[in-house]
This record gives C-alpha cells, sequence and structure tokens, in this order.
C-alpha cells in the first residue's frame, strides 16, 4: 500500500469516476485502475464498486476512506508546512474558521499577512457549526482552525482573544437609545434566529439564555447566515445576536448594538492537529494582535461563555 494509490483512491472518490479523476491526476484511466486494485488487494477487498455511470463505496471502502483521507491530506500538509516555514514562494497555509470569524475578524489579518508574507498563500475553509469546524480539522482538510476552543481536542490549542456577542435591534426599537440591556426587557420582541447559533448545556444559547431570564423567546425568522440574520435586524424584522465584530459592520444601516448586561463573551483560539511551527506559528502571533480581537484578550468575565457559532 503507498500513499500515491490512496491518492488515487480518494481522488477517484472525490470525482466520482474513474475517467475524471485520472484527467486530474494526469494519468491515464488504466494506469489509475490498476493501482486502486493494487491497493484492494493489499486491504483483502474492493473498496470501490465499479456502476455503469460512476462508482460507489463498498461497507470496506466507507471504512477505509477517511483514513485514507488523512494520509494524503497529512502528507501535503507536511509539504505546505515545511515551504511555509522556509517562506518560499509557492507555499501555503489552509486556514479553518467559522462564517462569522472569516467575515469580521481575518480580513484585516490576511490583509496584513500579505504584506508580510508574500511567499506564501493563504487558503480559507469556512464552515457554519462548530462541530464541522472541528471533524474537517481533524480529517486534515486544514492546517489550523480559528474557532471557540474545542473540547476534549487532543492537539494544541492557543488563545488568541474573545469576542463579545451583541444585540442587533433597528434603530427605532424603543431600547435603542441605551448601550446596555438586560434580557429580560425583550421578553416582549420578536427574534431574528440564526442557524449558526451556538449550543449551551444542549440548548441553542438564545433558548438558553433567554430561558435564565425566564421566558421563551419569539421567533420571526431563521436564517443561515449571521450577516442575513444582521441585515433582517436592521430591516425591523426582529431583534438578533452577532459578534460585535460581524454586527459593527452593520452600524449606521439603521440598526442600533445593545450590550446584554452582564456581557455575553466566547474565547477564540487557534487549533491544530500538530505543533504550530513555521507559517503557522507566525499567523497565530498575527491574530493575537487583530483588532477585533485584541480588546478581549482579558477574562471572559461574568457573563455565560458562548460555545458555537452565532
Amino acid at each position: 500500500m503507498s500513499l500515491r494509490q490512496m491518492e488515487y483512491f480518494v481522488t477517484v472518490v472525490e470525482e466520482a469516476s474513474f475517467t475524471r479523476a485520472a484527467e486530474l491526476l494526469h494519468v491515464t484511466q488504466p494506469a489509475l485502475s490498476h493501482q486502486v486494485k493494487a491497493l484492494e488487494k493489499s486491504v483483502g477487498g474492493e473498496l470501490l464498486e465499479r456502476l455503469p455511470r460512476g462508482v460507489r463505496l463498498t461497507a470496506m471502502g466507507r471504512a477505509f476512506l477517511p483514513h485514507a483521507e488523512l494520509a494524503v491530506r497529512s502528507a501535503a500538509q507536511a509539504e505546505r508546512a515545511a515551504r511555509a516555514a522556509a517562506g518560499a514562494r509557492g507555499g501555503e497555509l489552509h486556514v479553518a474558521t467559522l462564517h462569522a470569524v472569516a467575515v469580521g475578524v481575518l480580513p484585516d489579518v490576511f490583509a496584513r499577512w500579505q504584506r508580510e508574507h508574500p511567499g506564501v498563500t493563504l487558503h480559507l475553509h469556512e464552515y457554519a457549526t462548530s462541530d464541522a469546524l472541528e471533524d474537517q480539522v481533524e480529517r486534515g482538510v486544514a492546517d489550523l482552525a480559528v474557532g471557540p476552543p474545542p473540547p476534549h481536542w487532543p492537539g494544541p490549542v492557543v488563545p488568541v482573544g474573545e469576542e463579545e456577542i451583541v444585540l442587533v435591534a433597528p434603530f427605532d426599537d424603543r431600547l435603542a437609545g441605551r448601550t446596555s440591556v438586560r434580557l429580560e426587557e425583550l421578553a416582549d420582541h420578536t427574534w431574528i434566529r440564526c442557524a449558526m447559533e451556538p449550543v449551551v448545556e444542549g440548548q441553542r444559547f438564545l433558548d438558553w439564555a433567554c430561558g435564565h431570564a425566564g421566558f421563551v423567546p419569539r421567533t420571526a425568522v431563521r436564517t443561515e447566515h449571521t450577516s442575513t440574520a444582521v441585515r433582517m435586524a436592521a430591516a425591523g424584522v426582529g431583534v438578533c445576536t452577532a459578534p460585535a465584530h460581524v454586527a459593527r459592520g452593520a452600524v449606521g444601516e439603521d440598526c442600533v448594538l445593545l450590550t446584554v448586561d452582564p456581557p455575553w463573551r466566547r474565547a477564540l483560539t487557534v487549533f491544530s492537529r500538530v505543533e504550530l511551527t513555521g507559517a503557522a506559528r507566525a499567523f497565530t502571533e498575527l491574530l493575537k494582535g487583530a483588532g477585533p480581537l485584541a480588546r478581549g484578550v482579558r477574562g471572559v468575565g461574568d457573563g455565560p461563555v458562548c460555545h458555537g457559532a452565532p
């Protein structure tokens, strides 16, 4: 069994076709088929079911695939890390994160990286939930991840700051003249709920928080992304929660930001499967000084800690 054979197998699965995989790998289809058959022989059974139009994983193939993916991606990651550590042009750093962090934190960080490390290209992988983020990093999709502290993570986890979660309300809301509010004051409001809302103690964060404040939130609309929820709030659909660094970009769009008393904060970390070296370490240090996070490097405070992706 060789790494190349596993790479061929993974590519066939991803393309669902020997023909397309051969084109992508720049090999002939007979050569590709021969290598996959040799791999199947070495593992002791068929990994793929050949169909008239495409392929399908067998039970053995489904069990083998995640390990093959990890091996192939780890090899690619090792090469990227070596080139990036040397500052070699053509080096790459793959960064995985949540959508809200990508929108609110990383643009300025990426711009500074480009100025300071022009030879190392960044690749961004965005995910809707912390679970998806952790799963993909564990499978070797990226060199490092930026997100909430992952529970029971076996690799390095480096704190880089924290983000404050705020309320976004239309400018004509009766609470718009305030800078902070207690959650129970919004018991009569309707809410815009986001699919990226974190989970706390087995409940969606807003259900959990409002329950502790003595009421059940009335949902007006459900969205897929935080940025959409913020725009909906600005339009007067209801109130939503969002990281402050995302919501501040909407100020001036007929909405106001309200700080919850006591405040809601969420820690952010960089985590990886392997030790952070070279470009990965440099990126982590750069992120520690990021504007939206630098103000939050202090302790978590008295408010609840959010473990998810609002």
